[in-house]
């Protein structure tokens, strides 16, 4: 037998209406926000991902899967969408269409991580982009934007936590101090961050080792080096997060694994889920289009982990999966080739329809669609098809009802029809 490569996964149906659910809910709401969807390649220049992540992140260093082609050039399974996004931005100069762009894009990304709850080594994401907007107020509306979206969702428990990660003027006094911190607490910190101590300090604030949390927990908070602007900025992002009754809590140990971060960063996160608590996160990253190329535009996203929310959401209530509205139960050829226009027929109109083409027996097709959770079986046979007209079956009240063959879809259109569904006046 064959199985799946380690890390990856299938997502079954039982799952995959929740999946749905989610999607559809992100985009609409995206799309009332006025974001425009956007399609991405999985596959980019390795480059693409160095320069705007950072050679020095884990995500570079270990985590790419990154390969040659048969002329030399190194390219990669995307590991996030930002940077594609951004590339998108420039190559095709849709800021000369107009430098306001909003964007949102959904698919597959992929790190060569350690498998485990949560974490996969495909995994899929739900990304929003907005560029040209330097004003802290579209911040704090994609803040509000996540957090409606898990209200729609009525995902509980979560908290969405801020911090500033202040800009290029502001940054070095406090790296400088950081990086005297990790100077003296260096017998007190893992491999990792000893690595991490001299290429990207910054990093060693998020790491979830014990020890290190310990070792730092009086280290400098990047908000109280902020310079005039970036105070002004980020004040006025929580000002606006208070008045809409957004609960959170600044973070000053927040800084995400990503080098183009600037001023807002900002994650929701959730106790359920063990030590990979982030069901979304992002921020600014205002000189990520000017460091690849293109224009000096401001700029902020967002990813929605979707791997993590469905199993969250999978944890409060596993729904039931996918019922037909209608199955069709033939008995003999001519029974069979009826039932088959029949049932393109209805699924064409919108009714999810389930039809048995094997000639089994009544008894054994009655089964089937008990066990499917059919909410009406079609029976006929040589007899119905005879007297003209066939049996439909609540299988919840088990009441029957005779349907005539002559104009039969139009029939059980009008029984199937949802309340919502009926038209008045």
């Amino acid at each position: 037998m064959i199985q799946r490569v380690k890390g990856f996964r299938d997502i079954l149906p039982d799952e995959a209406e929740t999946w749905r659910q989610v999607e559809n809910t992100a985009v609409g709401l995206l799309q009332d926000f006025g974001f425009s969807e956007i399609r991405l390649p999985v596959l980019e220049k390795a480059e693409l991902f160095q320069r705007s992540i950072g050679a020095h992140t884990d995500i570079v260093e270990k985590e790419m899967y990154t390969f040659p082609t048969s002329k030399g050039e190194m390219l990669t399974l995307r590991p996030e969408a930002t940077a594609s996004v951004v590339r998108a931005y420039i190559e095709q100069k849709l800021y000369a269409k107009d430098p306001v762009q909003k964007l949102y894009t959904l698919g597959p990304m992929f790190r060569r991580e350690r498998p485990q709850k949560g974490r996969y080594r495909q995994f899929y994401q739900i990304n929003a982009e907005a560029f040209g907007m330097e004003s802290p107020c579209i911040d704090a509306q994609m803040i509000f934007l996540l957090w409606t979206f898990f209200e729609k969702l009525s995902v509980p428990g979560l908290t969405v936590c801020i911090n500033s990660l202040g800009c290029p003027a502001c940054r070095p006094r406090f790296k400088e101090a950081l990086t005297g911190l990790l100077a003296e607490k260096s017998k007190d910190l893992c491999a990792d961050c000893l690595r991490r101590r001299d290429k990207n300090p910054l990093r060693v604030l998020d790491c979830k080792v014990p020890s290190c949390r310990a070792a730092l927990a009086d280290a400098p908070a990047m908000i109280d080096y902020l310079c005039e602007d970036c105070d002004r900025h980020f004040k006025t992002v929580l000002s606006l997060l208070e008045k809409q009754t957004i609960p959170f809590r600044i973070d000053p140990r927040l800084v995400r694994g990503l080098d183009y971060y600037t001023r807002t960063a900002f994650e929701i996160q959730t106790e359920q889920l063990g030590a990979q608590n982030a069901v979304a996160g992002g921020g600014r990253y205002d000189g990520l289009v000017e460091a690849l190329g293109g224009p000096k535009q401001p700029a902020i996203g967002f990813a929605i982990g979707a791997d993590r929310l469905v199993e969250l959401m999978l944890q409060q209530r596993r729904p039931p999966g996918p019922v037909p509205d209608v199955f069709i139960a033939p008995m003999g050829d001519q029974a069979i080739e009826k039932a088959y226009a029949w049932s393109c027929a209805l699924a064409v109109l919108g009714f999810r329809t389930e039809a048995d083409f094997e000639n089994k027996s009544l008894k054994a097709m009655m089964k089937r669609a008990d066990r499917i959770g059919a909410l009406q079986v079609l029976i006929v046979g040589e007899e119905e098809l005879a007297e003209g007209a066939v049996i439909l079956r609540n299988m919840k009240t088990k009441q029957q009802a005779s349907i005539p063959i002559n104009g039969l879809v139009d029939h059980v259109k009008r029984l199937l029809m949802r309340p919502s569904e009926i038209k008045t006046g």
